[in-house]
């Protein structure tokens, strides 16, 4: 039998990739038999008014947790417990508390039982991520990661009970229907796009297309997202000027195109589809979870990556290539080998992976949730007594 779902994450307008991921996720397993609604993680310094919008098969916000300390974690557990099943995203920095660790005593408070999604998973956690986290596990009815790369971090490096955590992929839109963006010019598009700050690499992006200006027709490169709010709050708009300055630098300046906006489903679908090859340079070797791998994998659009974990486990003999971090040199030979050689490299033809489409990856939840549900959840029983 369906129940209803509670959520507890960020949300639109609030532009982060948990937000994105709560809003599709929340779509896809609440309809009229299984209703819903979100409990709003307030992080402050949102664009309320701007941005992107949950679409109107969203279940509604019915309570904002923006107030520290135990008032506020308790006003959300009592929201959360109106529901069957409450779906808990968790990402260091988010909630209220010394690491964030006002959403344990808010689980440990919950009777409904509770799945637990963890976007980061840390191989080197402070001691107080780390004691957040296995107190984060032990509290939940069940727990998610979205790659075997973070599960196996999590039961390496974490005291946690291994039967609690599943597997299930990150979620994607279906865009094999979409109709590519329309371009001026019939010239090799590169695309990188999500939320813009330092660590995403697209300074050795920018060296890299420098390297291709032989190539013919030229490449264009678009780089779309806005500055990620929180750096946009401490730093203003000081990277993306520093790239713009490196590409006039580089004479790369009339072939790259920045969009500073926050897609919808539909135009970054549009976006997506135009692109020959999707670049992701980002400097991190931490990143377990990327929606932007997730969804350019879905499309079956080649990419060209660092090998930071997610990128590893989706890339490794399919749809891509991986080069090392911080050399443009390797990033730009990558990218001229699809472009120029993508039957050799058997890209093109990449089978889409339907596992990765929201559909399947609601319907993994869906049975999970009636598990905990059939079970009563006696985990969460034991961890509030905890």
């Amino acid at each position: 039998m369906a129940g209803s779902y509670g959520f507890l994450s960020t949300h639109p307008p609030t532009q982060c990739g948990l937000a994105t991921f709560n809003s599709a996720l929340a779509a896809h397993l609440t309809s009229d038999d299984s209703p819903g609604g979100v409990v709003r993680v307030d992080v402050g310094g949102d664009d309320a008014g701007q941005g992107m919008r949950p679409g109107a098969s969203v279940p509604p916000v019915v309570h904002t947790w923006s107030t520290p300390g135990i008032a506020g974690w308790q006003a959300a557990a009592a929201a959360l417990d109106r529901f069957d099943t409450v779906i808990v995203q968790h990402e260091y920095g988010i909630y209220p508390g010394p690491d964030g660790g006002d959403v344990v005593p808010l689980l440990r408070r919950l009777r409904a039982p509770s799945i637990v999604v963890l976007h980061t998973v840390l191989a080197h956690p402070s001691a107080g991520q780390k004691r957040v986290l296995e107190q984060l596990v032990a509290a939940a009815g069940a727990v998610v990661t979205m790659t075997g790369t973070a599960r196996d971090r999590l039961l390496v490096g974490y005291a946690v009970d291994a039967a609690k955590v599943s597997v299930i992929p990150h979620g994607a839109a279906d865009h094999a229907g979409t109709l590519a963006e329309p371009r001026p010019r019939p010239r090799p598009h590169l695309l990188t796009w999500g939320l813009l700050g330092p660590g995403k690499g697209i300074e050795w992006a920018l060296r890299a297309v420098a390297r291709l200006r032989d190539l013919r027709p030229a490449v264009t490169y678009t780089v779309a997202g806005r500055t990620h709010p929180k750096v946009r709050e401490r730093h203003g708009e000081a990277y993306r000027t520093r790239l713009q300055r490196l590409g006039t630098l580089l004479g790369i300046s009339e072939v790259v195109d920045y969009l500073p906006v926050y897609h919808d489903e539909a135009a970054l679908g549009r976006l997506i589809r135009s692109a020959d090859v999707v670049v992701l340079p980002y400097d991190s070797s931490e990143q377990v979870t990327s929606g932007v791998l997730t969804e350019a994998v879905a499309a079956g659009v080649p990419v060209v990556a660092t090998p930071f974990p997610h990128a590893v486990e989706l890339l490794t003999n399919g749809p891509g290539l991986l080069v090392p971090h911080r050399d443009p040199a390797a990033l730009a030979a990558g990218i001229r080998r699809v472009l120029t050689d993508p039957g050799g490299l058997a890209l093109s033809g990449h089978a889409r992976p339907p596992t990765l489409l929201w559909p399947a990856v609601a319907a993994r939840y869906e049975t999970l949730a009636e598990r905990l549900r059939s079970a009563g959840s006696p985990v969460a029983a034991t961890a509030a007594r905890a």
